[in-house]
């Protein structure tokens, strides 16, 4: 049976907890109250030293004006309610600023270079960050990468930049100490403290290549972009997405993934990844048992891209790749960046499994295609349906409960989604009963249905989940 611990006990666990972090900088033999003061001082320190070089950013889309000569929507209550009536509540205004986006930044190079998170900028038309001393600049787009939720701004200040000093994440232990500064709902540097309750999170839906921190520092809408920091003040993470029905789950893209997409979009403008044009899948249940291995033994190749590295090299569909680089690999998001951090046109082999027989297959990586946020359905399929990552402003746009998945944006009409009952705005979660990710799970996973063959789809619509069976249709003559 479970007892509360009185207060003193308590207080005492908790200081016993919190030293083993401060042993270098406090004895055994401290008295409780100078412990806590110890933890308290690192705490502030690291505030007082990266606070200013954390930014507000505000990301705005101007109103797309008016046509000449089209009627503005009010203009119909002219005639009925009158001139005077009109005039007196339907007065012209000029076209509004629509805001596209409030978060986070953090200044990481004196030259003016800030991180920050894509779904915070996307699409804007102005983007605006403040600091602490309350200077403002208007900032500019240096690059985006959807695939990791990550943007690059740079701001041409007059004076000095305050700058935070960029940690490495590849040191992290589960316990640690985590600090995140942010604006969450406008509340300006906002400072909280928790630890790292996890490293390497993946399939939470969120971006293409997934690694992240999981943290219980408390993260809420506004903080996207900001810092996750450790006791010595480095920034370790770049907070991105939270848990909505949960308390205390946070996520952070690492800052060594976040360090060398900057570098890329500094110096190229775009990010390079490695590529080999195969559809893949895990394999796990009833899939593993039906090819005869363990299940999560290797990655199943679905499918193979005409003319793709993969085809070059001789892949075919029902290989089994269980080694990538000498190293094995057991699920898709590891051999996706084990793949992406190839440099184009380097060799590497590939362990596969066919026919229950090894074999060592050497593929020159290509280079990833550039790939739209938006996507049509795959070839083979005439599905009618254009979707795009789902994101928190779009949750909130369809009165989503969740920002997994893919968001449908258009529908054709008599096609086989509108047939089915699939609407604008409808959040695709499953596909056959397999997890949609994001846009490339998506191709994938209907890249390997047959024509006519029925696909069940699992679905959110305002808030509310539902199944709907479809089926897809061959291309048309």
């Amino acid at each position: 049976m479970l007892k509360r611990l009185g207060p003193s006990l308590l207080a005492c666990s908790f200081v016993i907890l919190l030293c083993s972090s401060l042993a270098p900088a406090v004895s055994a033999r401290t008295e409780p109250k100078a412990l806590l003061k110890a933890i308290e001082e690192a705490f502030v320190d690291v505030a007082g030293k990266v606070t200013p070089a954390v930014v507000n950013v505000s990301a705005k889309k101007q109103s797309k004006p008016r046509e000449e000569g089209q009627a503005r929507p009010e203009e119909r209550f002219r005639e009925f309610f009158g001139e005077e009536f009109f005039e007196r509540f339907f007065r012209r205004r000029a076209p509004r600023e629509m805001p596209r986006g409030m978060g986070s930044g953090v200044i990481v190079d004196r030259r003016g270079y800030i991180l920050t998170n894509n779904h915070v900028v996307e699409d804007a038309d102005q983007i605006e960050v403040s600091l602490s001393d309350h200077r403002k600049f208007n900032a500019t787009v240096v690059g985006r990468d959807p695939k990791t939720d990550l943007a690059v701004l740079k701001v041409d200040a007059t004076g000095s930049l305050p700058v935070a000093e960029l940690g490495d994440s590849s040191q992290l232990r589960i316990g640690q100490w985590a600090i995140a500064i942010g604006n969450p709902f406008g509340l300006d540097r906002t400072v909280t403290v928790g630890i790292i309750s996890a490293t390497g999170r993946a399939r939470m839906g969120v971006a293409t290549y997934e690694n992240f921190i999981q943290t219980d520092a408390s993260i809420n809408p506004g903080n996207s972009g900001g810092p996750l920091l450790n006791l010595d003040g480095e920034v370790i993470g770049i907070n991105t997405a939270i848990v909505a029905m949960g308390q205390g789950i946070g996520f952070a893209i690492p800052i060594n993934t976040a360090k060398e997409i900057m570098r890329q979009l500094i110096d190229q403008g775009r990010v390079v990844r490695g590529w080999l044009g195969i559809v893949i899948q895990d394999l796990d249940g009833d899939l593993a048992q039906g090819f005869g291995v363990p299940p999560r033994s290797g990655i199943l190749v679905a499918d193979v891209i005409k003319e793709g590295p993969a085809d070059a090299a001789g892949l075919k569909p029902g290989d089994i790749i269980v080694e990538f680089g000498g190293r094995p690999v057991r699920e898709v998001p590891e051999l996706q960046q084990k793949v992406a951090a190839v440099p184009p046109g380097q060799a590497s082999e590939l362990t596969v499994l066919r026919d229950k027989r090894r074999e060592l297959v050497t593929v020159r990586v290509g280079e990833m295609p550039s790939e739209e946020a938006r996507v049509t359905t795959p070839s083979g399929q005439r599905l009618g349906l254009e979707v795009q990552p789902n994101t928190p402003e779009l949750a909130r746009r369809f009165n989503l409960t969740t920002t997994g998945g893919v968001v449908v944006t258009d529908v054709e009409i008599q096609s086989p989604g509108e047939q089915a009952g699939i609407r604008v705005g409808d959040a695709i979660l499953e596909i056959n009963r397999v997890k949609v990710n994001d846009v490339q799970s998506f191709q994938q996973l209907l890249s390997t249905v047959k024509p006519s063959d029925p696909v069940l789809i699992y679905l959110q619509r305002e808030g509310r989940s539902q199944y709907l069976v479809m089926r897809s249709e061959a291309p048309k003559p």
